[in-house]
């Protein structure tokens, strides 16, 4: 009796060894992890942009370090008085925090305050120039008319933004664009 308590009590505080490497490896110890992360940058006391993600692991050890936004994030910029000037969503980011860029990927979604939407595979963020740009297929979508082009660069405030080679522009009636 003694001798099958001993054995159950061994087996039952045993570990399998993928199981403790898993906890113990190189990446899972460089990493931290957190969810549902708000960021809120601000300079001389006035806010400038919150991003919100659902999902941050940040990776100080690589080189260079980054942190990795997955399963959704959202960025709101404003300007003078808190104004919403403009709102970015995609599916994922990386951000390089020493060199001031992120790299937002699947479905990047831009809305300025005058309702003008960029939509658009890559996009990446310079908060350092507060520009945005990419060289993939992009589609914007104003009152007035759809342009489609490859490449693009804008001010963070998507305010001014110039598409570097048009594919095509559509004139299109208010009523039938999307509200």
């Amino acid at each position: 009796m003694l001798l099958a308590a001993a054995v159950l009590f061994f087996n039952a505080c045993t570990n399998k060894k993928a199981d403790i490497d898993a906890l113990t490896s190189k990446a899972s110890v460089q990493e931290d992890r957190a969810t549902g992360v708000t960021i809120i940058y601000s300079k001389g006391g006035s806010v400038e942009s919150r991003l919100f993600a659902k999902t941050f692991i940040r990776n100080e050890v690589a080189k260079p370090p980054y942190v990795d936004l997955k399963d959704g994030l959202k960025a709101e910029f404003y300007g003078d008085s808190l104004h919403l000037t403009n709102t970015l969503t995609a599916g994922t980011g990386r951000w390089y925090e020493s060199e001031g860029n992120i790299i937002l990927r699947d479905s990047v979604k831009v809305i300025n305050d005058k309702g003008e939407m960029l939509n658009t595979d890559e996009l990446v963020w310079n908060e350092k120039l507060k520009e945005f740009y990419t060289d993939k297929p992009v589609k914007i979508t104003t009152a007035t008319q759809i342009i489609s082009g490859i490449g693009m660069e804008s001010n963070q405030d998507f305010s001014w933004y110039r598409i570097k080679n048009i594919t095509g522009a559509v004139a299109v009636e208010k009523s039938s664009l999307p509200e």
